[in-house]
C-alpha cells in the first residue's frame, strides 16, 4: 500500500518534483491547522489511484467546543483530497452507511456518463449498507471536488464534500493551499444542524446559508505564511447558496485559472474574486506587513439579489500570521493556457427562462416553467454543437452548472470567451449564454441551478445525448 505522494494539506504543485522538508519555502507545519486528509492508495501502480470512500454520520467539533452531527466521506468535514496527474485512473470503491439513499457526483470531471452520479441517470441511487465502484480516468488539470446529487442540498449541507486535484506535468512550483469554502447551519443552543427546510418557502428562494463560515470544515483557521512569499489558493465554494467575495485588506488577488485549470488569459489581477457556489477560482496572493502581524481573509456580502447585502456584516474566512522580516520574492512566470473558441455557426439554439411559482401553496421552480420531475429531457447528438441562453425572472442570481462538459461563454456582444467553464451566473434582470460541443460520451446528462435549494426544488434539466444507436438511460 502505498500514500498518495503529497504531503496532507500542501499540495505542492508537481507531484514528481514537490519540495519537501527543509526545501519548503512556508514554515514547518504552517497549514496544520486547514490540512486535508488524503486517503490510502491501494493501487502500486503510479498512474492509477484506487481508494475506499465511506459515507457515514460523524461527530465533529466544528464551531465552538461541543461536537455536531454531520455527515461525513471517511469521517472528515471536508472529506478527503485526492491528488492525481492528468490521465490517471482513479477507482472509488464507495459504501454508503448513512441513513438514506446518496450517490456522488463528479463536478468539473469529464466522466462516462454512468459515473456521473445522478440518480437514476443511469443508475439509482446507493441504497443503505450498499456500494458502488466509480471508475474513470482524469482527463483535465484542475480542481474538481465531489458532492451527492440526491437530495442535494440536505446531503452537501450536512457535509458530504470532497476534492480532486489534477496536475499537469508541466506546473509551476509553488507554495499551495487548496481550501474547500462552505458554510454550515447550525442551531447555537445544542450544537446540531438545523433541519435542511428550516425557514420554509421564503428560504429555499434565496437559497440557505449556513450561520457559520467555514474553511476547509474550521471557523476561523489560522495558517503561518511567510512574509512577502507568493503563496497559491485553489478555492472551491462548496456551499449550497453562499456566493464567496473574497478580500484581504491592503492585497490583490492574481487569478491564474478557473473551473479548467489555468486560464487563457494568464494572470490578472483582482482585489476581491467573486466564487459562486460549484465554481473553483485558482489565485495567487502575496501576504505582506510586519513580522507577526495577522491579516484576515474576508467574506464580504455579495449582490445576488433581493436581501442579500442589506444588513450583512462581513465575516472573517481565514487568519494569515506572517513570518518573518518582508521578503520580496517574485510570482513565477505562469504560461496562458491556449483555448481555442469553439464556433456557434450552425449551433442549435436554446431559450430558457429561469422560473418560479406557487402550486397547491409549494414552490415551484423550473426552466420554462416546468420542474425537473415533470420536463422533457433535450435531445442533443454527439458532436453536435449548441448554444443555451438563460433568461433571469427571478430577484436572485442563479450560478448554472452542465454535468460532465465544459462550455465556454458568450459576452454581451454575443462574443464567445476562449476559456473552459462549468458553471456560468445568471445575474438578476439578466441573461447569460455559452456554447458546448458534445464529445462521445452519450447518456443523460443534467443541467440545473447550484443553488442547491434551488435544484431540488425543480430548476434543473436533463439532456438526452444520442450516438445514434439505442442506449438506455
Amino acid at each position: 500500500m502505498r500514500r498518495i505522494a503529497v504531503p496532507m494539506g500542501l499540495a505542492l504543485l508537481a507531484l514528481s518534483c514537490a519540495p519537501q522538508g527543509d526545501d519548503l519555502a512556508q514554515p514547518m507545519g504552517w497549514d496544520e491547522e486547514v490540512r486535508l486528509e488524503t486517503p490510502t492508495d491501494l493501487e502500486p501502480d503510479p498512474r492509477v489511484i484506487e481508494i475506499e470512500l465511506v459515507a457515514r454520520e460523524t461527530e465533529l467539533a466544528l464551531v465552538g467546543a461541543g461536537a455536531t452531527r454531520m455527515w461525513s466521506y471517511g469521517g472528515t468535514v471536508p472529506g478527503p483530497r485526492i491528488d492525481a496527474r492528468v490521465g490517471d485512473r482513479l477507482i472509488v470503491h464507495f459504501r454508503n452507511e448513512l441513513p438514506e439513499p446518496t450517490t456522488i457526483h463528479w463536478h468539473g470531471v469529464r466522466v462516462p456518463n454512468e459515473m456521473d452520479g445522478a440518480p437514476d441517470h443511469p443508475s439509482p441511487p446507493i441504497a443503505p449498507g450498499e456500494t458502488f465502484d466509480y471508475d474513470f480516468e482524469l482527463p483535465d488539470e484542475g480542481l474538481f471536488w465531489f458532492h451527492p446529487h440526491h437530495r442535494s442540498a440536505a446531503q452537501v449541507a450536512a457535509g458530504l464534500y470532497g476534492t480532486i486535484v489534477v496536475r499537469a506535468d508541466d506546473e509551476p512550483e509553488m507554495d499551495e493551499l487548496v481550501l474547500v469554502l462552505s458554510d454550515v447551519a447550525i442551531d447555537d443552543d445544542d450544537g446540531q444542524l438545523l433541519e435542511p427546510d428550516v425557514g420554509g418557502t421564503l428560504a429555499t428562494l434565496f437559497g440557505r446559508e449556513g450561520n457559520h463560515v467555514l474553511a476547509n470544515g474550521r471557523e476561523r483557521p489560522t495558517i503561518r505564511a511567510r512574509n512577502g512569499v507568493p503563496l497559491r489558493l485553489r478555492m472551491v465554494n462548496a456551499a449550497i447558496s453562499r456566493y464567496f467575495q473574497l478580500a484581504i485588506e491592503g492585497h490583490r488577488f492574481t487569478v491564474i485559472g478557473g473551473d479548467a485549470g489555468l486560464s487563457p488569459r494568464g494572470p490578472h489581477e483582482v482585489a476581491r474574486p467573486v466564487i459562486m457556489p460549484g465554481q473553483r477560482v485558482d489565485a495567487i496572493v502575496v501576504p505582506r506587513g510586519r513580522d507577526g502581524e495577522t491579516l484576515t481573509m474576508r467574506w464580504v456580502p455579495y449582490d445576488r439579489g433581493y436581501g442579500s447585502t442589506e444588513f450583512r456584516d462581513e465575516v472573517d474566512v481565514l487568519a494569515i500570521e506572517l513570518v518573518g522580516a518582508p521578503e520580496n520574492v517574485a510570482i513565477p512566470e505562469i504560461p496562458a493556457r491556449q483555448v481555442e473558441a469553439l464556433s456557434t455557426a450552425g449551433a442549435t439554439r436554446f431559450d430558457v427562462d429561469l422560473t418560479q411559482r406557487t402550486v397547491d401553496g409549494q414552490l415551484v421552480m423550473g426552466f420554462d416553467g416546468v420542474p425537473h420531475w415533470e420536463a422533457t429531457p433535450v435531445a442533443a447528438h454527439v458532436g453536435e454543437t449548441q448554444v443555451w441562453t438563460f433568461r433571469n425572472t427571478m430577484d436572485w442570481s442563479h450560478p448554472i452548472h452542465l454535468h460532465g462538459f465544459f462550455f465556454q461563454a458568450l459576452d454581451a456582444h454575443g462574443n464567445v470567451v476562449p476559456e473552459w467553464i462549468d458553471t456560468i451566473d445568471v445575474p438578476v434582470d439578466g441573461e447569460a449564454s455559452f456554447v458546448v460541443r458534445y464529445d462521445d460520451r452519450p447518456g443523460m446528462w443534467m443541467v440545473h441551478c447550484h443553488i442547491l435549494d434551488h435544484a431540488d426544488a425543480g430548476m434543473m434539466g436533463m439532456i438526452d445525448l444520442s450516438d445514434g444507436h439505442d442506449h438506455e438511460h
